[in-house]
C-alpha cells in the first residue's frame, strides 16, 4: 500500500502529510460546494460555467416568449368569469405562486448537482433525487418511477402546447383568408363581416407543416434566442395596437361585478393556468445558461412582466367590451387591415414559439433513443424523431378540428 511504503522516512511522512491534506482539501471542496446552493449557486458546475451558452438576455427573450402565447387573447374572458376585482388579483396570486414554485424546482435542481456533483439536473432526475430523500420507504424503493411520471407528464403537456398552436395558426390564417374581401381600411366602422368559404382548415394545418419540420430541425436554444426575439416583437406590437383599441373608448365600468359567481370561477383557472406555460422551458433555460447564478432575477424578473402584461390586456379588455367579450378578444375588434394585422403578427409569433415549446419534449425523447443506436445512425434518427413528434402534433390537431366541425354542424 502506498502509506506503508512511505512511512520509511523524512520523505515518506511528507508524503503521508500531502495525502492528508489533499483528502482534507477534497473533503472541504465537496462540503462547500453543497452549501453553496444555499447561497444561490447554479447547478452547473464552475468547469461547465466556461463553455458556451445563452446569455441573461436570451435566456429573458425565451422565458417570456415561453409564456406568452394564445391564451392571453382569453385572459379578457377569464376576468368577466372571476369579477373586475377578484380577475386581476387572481392573476397576481397566480403569478407570484408560478415564479415561487419555478424558484423551487430551480433550488432543488440545483442543491442535488452540487450534492452528487452533476453539471446538469433535468426534470426526471430532480424528481427521482428528491424521492430518494424522502422518509417513505416506499417512496425510495419507487423513486425512478416518479422520473418517468414527470417525464411522461412533460412530454403530454408540451406536445399538447404544440397541437394548440398548430390549431390557432389554422383557424386564424382561415379567419384573414375568409374576410379578406370586406376588409376595408375604416377601423370606426365594425358592421357585419360578410365571409368567403375558402379550403377546410385541416389543409391549412397541412400547409404549416413542412414550415413547422424546418423550424424543428434547430436543436441550439442560442440560434432559437432569434425566432423568440422575433416572436415576442410580433406579439408586442399586436398586444399595442390592441391596447390602443381598448383605451380609445372605455364606457363606465360601475356596472360590471367586482366579484362573479363562483360557478365560472372554474373557468377563470383553467383560461389562467393554461396562460402560465412557461415551467417546461425553466430547467433546460437555467441549464443552458453560462452564468446560471443570476438565472433566479431573471426568471423574477421575466414572469413580472409576464405577469403585468396578462393583469393589463385582461383587465382592459373586460372593462372596454364588457359582458360581450369573446373568447379571444381580437374577435371584438373591427374587421379593418390594422386589427386584421393583429392575427398575421400572431400567426408568425406563434410560428417561432412552436419551436421553443417542442424543444423540451424533443430533449427528452431524443438523446434517450440515440444513445440506443451507433454514432452513424444517431443522426438519422434525431431527425426521423422530430418529424415524426411534428406530424403527430398535426395529426391530432386535423382529428380535433374534424371532431369540432362534426359537433357544430349536429348542433
Amino acid at each position: 500500500m502506498p502509506m506503508t511504503k512511505s512511512a520509511g522516512g523524512p520523505q515518506g511522512a511528507v508524503d503521508l502529510k500531502l495525502d492528508l491534506k489533499s483528502s482534507y482539501e477534497s473533503a472541504k471542496k465537496l462540503q462547500d460546494k453543497d452549501s453553496g446552493f444555499l447561497d444561490g449557486s447554479p447547478s452547473e458546475s464552475p468547469d461547465s460555467e466556461t463553455t458556451k451558452g445563452i446569455t441573461a438576455f436570451q435566456t429573458l427573450v425565451h422565458l417570456v416568449k415561453g409564456n406568452i402565447g394564445t391564451g392571453i387573447l382569453g385572459l379578457p374572458l377569464a376576468t368577466k368569469n372571476a369579477g373586475i376585482l377578484m380577475g386581476p388579483l387572481s392573476l397576481l396570486a397566480m403569478g407570484f405562486i408560478s415564479c415561487h414554485c419555478m424558484h423551487i424546482l430551480v433550488r432543488c435542481a440545483q442543491r442535488f448537482c452540487h450534492r452528487l456533483n452533476k453539471p446538469f439536473m433535468d426534470y426526471g432526475d430532480t424528481v427521482m433525487h428528491g424521492l430518494e430523500g424522502s422518509p417513505s420507504t416506499w417512496l425510495r424503493h419507487h423513486a425512478h418511477w416518479g422520473r418517468r411520471m414527470v417525464s411522461f407528464f412533460l412530454i403530454v403537456t408540451q406536445m399538447g402546447f404544440c397541437c394548440v398552436y398548430i390549431v390557432f395558426l389554422a383557424d386564424n390564417l382561415k379567419q384573414v383568408v375568409e374576410a379578406v374581401n370586406s376588409t376595408t381600411n375604416n377601423c370606426h366602422y365594425n358592421g357585419t363581416v360578410i365571409l368567403t368559404p375558402t379550403v377546410d382548415s385541416r389543409l391549412y394545418m397541412l400547409a404549416f407543416l413542412p414550415l413547422l419540420v424546418l423550424i424543428v430541425l434547430i436543436r441550439n436554444l442560442r440560434v432559437l434566442t432569434i425566432f423568440s426575439l422575433l416572436a415576442n416583437i410580433t406579439m408586442l406590437v399586436s398586444l399595442i395596437i390592441i391596447a390602443q383599441s381598448i383605451i380609445q373608448g372605455i364606457p363606465d365600468p360601475s356596472h360590471l361585478p367586482l366579484v362573479a359567481n363562483w360557478k365560472t370561477y372554474s373557468l377563470f383557472f383553467g383560461t389562467a393556468v393554461f396562460s402560465f406555460e412557461s415551467i417546461g422551458v425553466v430547467l433546460p433555460l437555467e441549464n443552458k445558461m453560462k452564468d446560471a447564478r443570476r438565472f433566479p432575477v431573471i426568471l423574477s424578473l421575466g414572469m413580472s412582466i409576464v405577469t403585468a402584461l396578462y393583469i393589463s390586456i385582461g383587465t382592459l379588455g373586460y372593462l372596454r367590451f364588457g359582458n360581450d367579450i369573446k373568447a379571444s378578444i381580437t374577435l371584438n375588434l373591427p374587421n379593418c387591415w390594422l386589427y386584421q394585422s393583429v392575427k398575421i403578427l400572431y400567426i408568425i409569433g406563434i410560428l417561432c414559439t412552436y419551436a421553443l415549446q417542442f424543444y423540451v419534449p424533443a430533449e427528452i425523447i431524443i438523446p434517450f433513443a440515440t444513445s440506443q443506436v451507433s454514432k452513424r445512425r444517431a443522426l438519422p434518427l434525431d431527425l426521423f424523431i422530430r418529424f415524426s413528434m411534428v406530424s403527430l402534433t398535426s395529426f391530432h390537431s386535423t382529428e380535433s378540428s374534424l371532431r369540432r366541425s362534426s359537433l357544430s354542424e349536429g348542433s
